[in-house]
């Protein structure tokens, strides 16, 4: 079967600021269209940005002035956590005063370092909380660059958006990493920059540095979303099914895609070509090992779901910074599963699941898309597991139930918003 995975959120969101940044019209193909992506491309047209939509959506054509954004304005990032750490950034290399806010679930989420360090920069920067949250205000005449030491242990998104924003500061800008999380993030980051025709250098002891320049428009075609895909093929491995994602092959710039070589270690087969990836299940599921998924922590959750099915307890590590996110993810994986009778224990930075018989409980998703499509999997085996809000899905991929449906006709299903409503 041949999944219809919609394009990759990091990847569409940092191509839209690339673009936005850029002298010129980029067009960038097949988007992901969903709440976060829609929200980050509305916040961009608030600085003035103009973007214009064709082809049903498949196209975006954004025009760019190779400068930041003038002026005044207030900037509404609903629960994009990418939309208040990129465009910070980007407002603070252009000149005027602008404000930053979201929703309650946004404003939870930390953003002191970047506005300690934008700070350092040279604007001027105050926010909502003592911890740094939104609202944030930004005024600025233009950042001058320099060397700075960039707090990453809590979110890759800080240190991404000071990336795309330092070429067009006045001098180079050369970040010091400190304590990065997220690593293939900041790749993807800097593999864009270079699409768009930006010098940047890597040095040793996690040192960056981006020197002024201007970045080029050009046409982008946006791969299918790995994190995304992660739930697809994590339903072949536990149905026995196999499962194709054209479009996400090896060159792929998400290190989401490696979420496949756990699936590998589960049992089940795995293969990447150059234009796809296919996951088959063959037979059950392996358990008895431990996986530092630091690096591609929004897929932990879709191992976590499932790993009840396996013959032996799994322990997953290195995910500190999940507590963070849209939900404490640990602490939402953890609920759900004991309230499904499977045995969880947990730590600040990880989650050990053991083998257990589940039964079907209501999932508490926490408005997180990301919980909701995780313990969608696992329903695909338990009977009576039902999402208590199935439609946060539409934060990455609005059509997630009806192809889950396709995919998977004749097997257990948790509800979707056509049988249980939506907000």
């Amino acid at each position: 079967m041949r999944a219809r995975i919609p394009g990759s959120k990091s990847i569409t969101n940092r191509a839209l600021l690339l673009a936005a940044a850029a002298v010129g019209t980029s067009r960038l193909r097949l988007p992901l269209v969903s709440a976060d992506t829609i929200a980050f491309r509305t916040a961009l047209t608030s600085l003035g940005v103009r973007i214009r939509t064709w082809e049903d959506d498949e196209v975006w054509e954004v025009t760019g002035a190779g400068r930041g954004p003038a002026g005044k304005a207030g900037v509404w990032c609903e629960d994009a956590g990418t939309a208040a750490r990129f465009l910070p950034p980007f407002a603070a290399v252009g000149h005027g005063r602008f404000v930053f806010d979201g929703s309650a679930q946004l404003k939870a989420r930390p953003l002191g370092p970047l506005a300690d360090t934008l700070s350092a920069l040279g604007a001027t920067v105050t926010t909502g909380t003592a911890g740094g949250g939104l609202p944030m205000t930004v005024e600025s005449a233009g950042l001058d660059g320099g060397a700075v030491t960039v707090e990453s242990s809590l979110s890759s998104q800080f240190l991404s958006g000071l990336l795309m924003a330092a070429p067009l500061m006045r001098r180079p800008l050369a970040l010091t990493v400190d304590s990065l999380v997220s690593r293939p993030y900041i790749a993807m980051t800097l593999a864009l920059m270079r699409r768009f025709g930006v010098d940047v250098t890597e040095r040793p002891a996690d040192v960056i540095e981006v020197r002024p320049g201007g970045y080029v428009a050009l046409d982008l075609t946006i791969e299918p979303d790995a994190s995304t895909a992660s739930y697809v093929f994590a339903a072949a491995a536990v149905t026995g099914a196999t499962v194709t994602v054209p479009g996400l092959g090896h060159g792929s710039l998400q290190g989401d895609l490696r979420f496949v070589d756990v699936l590998r270690q589960l049992g089940a087969r795995v293969d990447v070509t150059d234009s796809a990836t296919r996951v088959t299940g063959e037979g059950p599921l392996r358990g008895g090992f431990r996986v530092d998924m630091g690096e591609i922590s929004d897929t932990f959750m879709t191992l976590a779901a499932i790993a009840p099915l396996a013959d032996a307890p799994i322990t997953i590590r290195g995910i500190a910074h999940a507590r963070l996110k849209e939900s404490d993810r640990i602490a939402a994986v953890a609920q759900n599963l004991r309230a499904l009778g499977v045995d969880t224990d947990e730590g600040h930075d990880w989650i050990t699941v053991h083998p257990g018989a589940p039964t079907g409980a209501r999932i508490a998703c926490r408005r997180d898309h990301r919980i909701g499509m995780a313990f969608s999997v696992l329903g695909l085996r338990v009977p009576g597991v039902t999402l208590d809000d199935p439609s946060c899905v539409g934060k990455t991929f609005p059509g997630f139930h009806e192809e889950l449906r396709r995919l998977f006709p004749s097997a257990s299903r948790p509800a979707s918003p056509q049988r249980q409503g939506s907000r």
